[in-house]
């Protein structure tokens, strides 16, 4: 028997919250000698108590075994008690090698969040990233060269990988399987299996359901951020008859090779919100035609925005300029009052000048994109996932850890720009003022998240005729014509 890594969650009060395409639990006794004390930093801790689970790792080393038994080490968000990971055994001298797309410099606190289970258990951690990790994979595992552990940013690609590599994919631990369950819930544990079995838990994720703007410009006309559709249509509409020398909203559709994706999210998330996530699930697995009546609506109700003259693209020009408008420079307007709202993920904070103060004070911020109703709260995101490749105590020991509170905690204090859906991390960790209000979104209990569909869909529709047919879509094609064409270019197998 194994028992899961398991870290306090520090409460936190939501009065202190103030900054407002391309992602550990059951109840039972705890066993002393594997209680997980955290000490995250603005808030006190509690114990999260924990049963234990058999585990696929096989070992057999129980709580007084192993080299980390008696140790504490000391992380950015409190000390960890080494003994938690006793029950793999001794895996001093191990190595665990990791796989995948974040390079340098974003890699650095990656790294850096490994240190204090590399501390506990003597085991080493092999990192390599590549950029090109997301074509390399499959080859490596059909070559019979896959890396113990792989960090897979769409459940498309490890629905690939799991298949691809047969009785070398490692399914989730129980260790992993308990933290997912009581830290991710169903709809990222969904994400994470192939055929109704866990096999990756979360690791990272975004959040694409935002609307960036400028909370002075709002302050100064009085406009009140909504929080529903309606809302959001008549403050467009309000904002347009108002000020005649901006636009209410700006975009931008260009993105290299990848052109179109920007449009996608639009779909994507109007068809969250007027179809509802079982429709969105249907669609995004073809089990409606792309076409349907639903799509129809969806893209639709985008273009009564993306489409109106009236309504975009400020600082840029006409409705069509949004297709030659890099998305990195779509939002920018902002800033010089030529535009006021912007849809865009969390991600899109690292595009704005440096100097540029994120924050609800601040230059720039973001509010979730509304609801048809404010009873619903629909998310769109993506994240990475850990998949594993060799079973081996170590392997689970660094699975068991990647998905624990522990580790989010670690992570958010030495990052920017990184967001987690551990619903075990401190808010108050995260003290880039739109990470913390990614993860504010996420750990809401009305939020339902639903992948980014084209990164579900296959590639010959999500990277290629969804991309294509947005950029027709946007420089006058009809909504017809586009889903049509669409719908003709779904494999037929």
């Amino acid at each position: 028997m194994q028992d899961v890594l398991r870290s306090s969650t520090t409460e936190y009060d939501e009065g202190d919250f103030h900054m407002s395409k391309r992602t550990l639990r059951q109840g039972g006794v705890v066993i002393a000698s594997l209680a997980l004390t955290l000490t995250a930093c603005g808030g006190s801790s509690k114990s999260d108590n924990g049963a234990s689970g058999s585990s696929g790792g096989g070992s057999s080393a129980g709580a007084s075994g192993g080299a980390a038994a008696g140790k504490t080490v000391q992380g950015k968000s409190g000390p960890l008690d080494c003994s938690v990971f006793s029950s793999f055994g001794d895996i001093k001298g191990k190595t665990i090698s990791v796989y995948t797309t974040i390079v340098a410099p974003e890699d650095k606190p990656q790294i850096d969040s490994y240190k204090p289970f590399e501390d506990c258990t003597g085991a080493k951690v092999n990192y390599e990233g590549n950029k090109d990790m997301e074509s390399q994979l499959l080859v490596r595992i059909k070559g019979g060269n896959a890396p113990d552990i792989a960090y897979i940013p769409q459940p498309g690609l490890l629905q690939q990988a799991v298949k691809a590599a047969g009785s070398k994919a490692d399914p989730a631990p129980q260790t992993v399987i308990d933290n997912v369950t009581k830290y991710f819930g169903k709809d990222w544990a969904g994400y994470g299996s192939v055929d109704g079995k866990l096999y990756a838990a979360p690791l990272g994720a975004n959040v694409k359901s935002f609307v960036w703007y400028s909370p002075k410009m709002f302050k100064d006309h009085n406009y009140q951020v909504p929080t529903t559709w309606d809302q959001l249509m008549q403050l467009t509409a309000q904002i347009a008859k108002d000020d005649k020398n901006a636009k209410p909203w700006c975009a931008g559709f260009e993105s290299g090779g990848a052109t179109g994706w920007p449009g996608t999210d639009w779909v994507e998330e109007l068809m969250l919100r007027t179809a509802g996530p079982e429709t969105y699930d249907k669609w995004v697995k073809h089990e409606i035609p792309f076409n349907d009546p639903s799509v129809v609506k969806a893209l639709d109700t985008a273009g009564a925005i993306l489409k109106n003259p009236a309504y975009v693209n400020g600082g840029y020009g006409g409705v069509k300029t949004i297709a030659t408008t890099a998305f990195q420079d779509g939002g920018q307007p902002i800033l010089d009052g030529t535009c006021y709202m912007h849809q865009q993920a969390s991600f899109y904070a690292a595009n704005w000048p440096k100097g540029t103060k994120i924050g609800p004070d601040g230059d720039i911020f973001a509010f979730y994109e509304p609801s048809m109703d404010a009873s619903s709260k629909p998310v769109e995101g993506a994240g990475e996932f850990v998949a594993s490749f060799r079973n081996a105590p170590e392997v689970e020991a660094f699975r068991t850890y990647l998905s624990s509170p522990f580790w989010a905690n670690e992570k958010a204090i030495i990052s920017t720009g990184w967001v987690s859906a551990n619903k075990g991390a401190n808010i108050a960790n995260f003290k880039n003022p739109i990470d913390a209000l990614s993860v504010k979104t996420l750990q809401d209990p009305a939020t339902v998240f639903r992948f980014d569909g084209s990164d579900a869909m296959p590639a010959a529709v999500g990277t290629g005729s969804f991309w294509k047919g947005m950029v027709n879509w946007i420089t006058g094609a009809s909504t017809k014509s586009v889903l049509d064409s669409i719908e003709a270019s779904w494999p037929k197998s």
